[in-house]
């Protein structure tokens, strides 16, 4: 038992490190979009960490809903698989339009914020209870790390859905519970360090010449992630 037990956590923590590891929609958003916005260190960490969170948790309450419920394991992988479509769309599509906006931007020399949505966050009683923490984490640009969040929060961990049920029945819920946390601990931990390490490393290049057009690469970098995930099944 205990060591069926430690060989979970073990395949856990190993499958949130590669599912993280070969999956570029994990950091190749926030790597360009810190280069670009000029995202501190810790600024970078913590929307990464945020959006992390919300990509385990809800494959997390996807597994919750299917042990409650007892639904069929491939009803809930048909599910995963259905998310993961509309974040990959999500993801070409804020990619194209990012790309499409700073090219816009380059053209005409224009260095304004870009936004989705208004980022006048003036009154703030009239915001809603995440905008509130943004604001209090001194996040200015809110809008694009919505959608992030959006994208993260569709996007799912398909890895974790079986082995999060396998725990739940072969053991008990406490040993599913771990296994869940486990994964999540290793997945952010394993998007953190590649995002942090490739913005060290790009910031050690300094290309004037090309500085004006950093939006739109940006913007094309992601379009590029997304369509590639959507072709090739990263």
């Amino acid at each position: 038992m205990e060591t069926s037990v430690y060989l979970l956590l073990l395949t856990a923590a190993s499958l949130g490190i590669m599912h993280t590891a070969f999956g570029p929609d994990h950091y190749v958003p926030f790597i360009a979009l810190s280069r670009t916005r000029n995202w501190s260190f810790k600024k970078t960490a913590l929307i990464t960490i945020l959006c992390g969170i919300f990509h385990v948790l809800s494959s997390i309450v996807i597994g919750l809903i299917g042990f409650a419920f007892g639904i069929a394991l491939e009803h809930l992988e048909t599910v995963e698989s259905t998310r993961g479509e509309i974040a990959t769309w999500l993801l070409i599509g804020f990619g194209l339009f990012y790309f499409i906006w700073g090219v816009k931007t380059s053209l005409s020399h224009n260095h304004s914020h870009f936004n989705l949505l208004s980022d006048n966050h003036s009154h703030i009683h009239n915001q809603s209870f995440f905008d509130k923490v943004l604001h209090f984490l001194k996040i200015k640009d809110q809008s694009t790390v919505w959608v992030l969040f959006i994208i993260f929060i569709f996007g799912p961990c398909e890895v974790l859905i079986p082995l999060f049920m396998y725990s739940a029945s072969q053991h008990n819920f406490t040993i599913a519970t771990l296994v869940a946390i486990v994964f999540g601990i290793f997945t952010i931990s394993t998007m953190l360090v590649i995002v942090l390490l490739s913005i060290k490393g790009l910031s050690l290049i300094k290309i004037k010449s090309i500085e004006k057009y950093s939006h739109a690469i940006a913007g094309f970098t992601i379009f590029i992630c997304g369509i590639s995930i959507k072709l090739f099944g990263l």
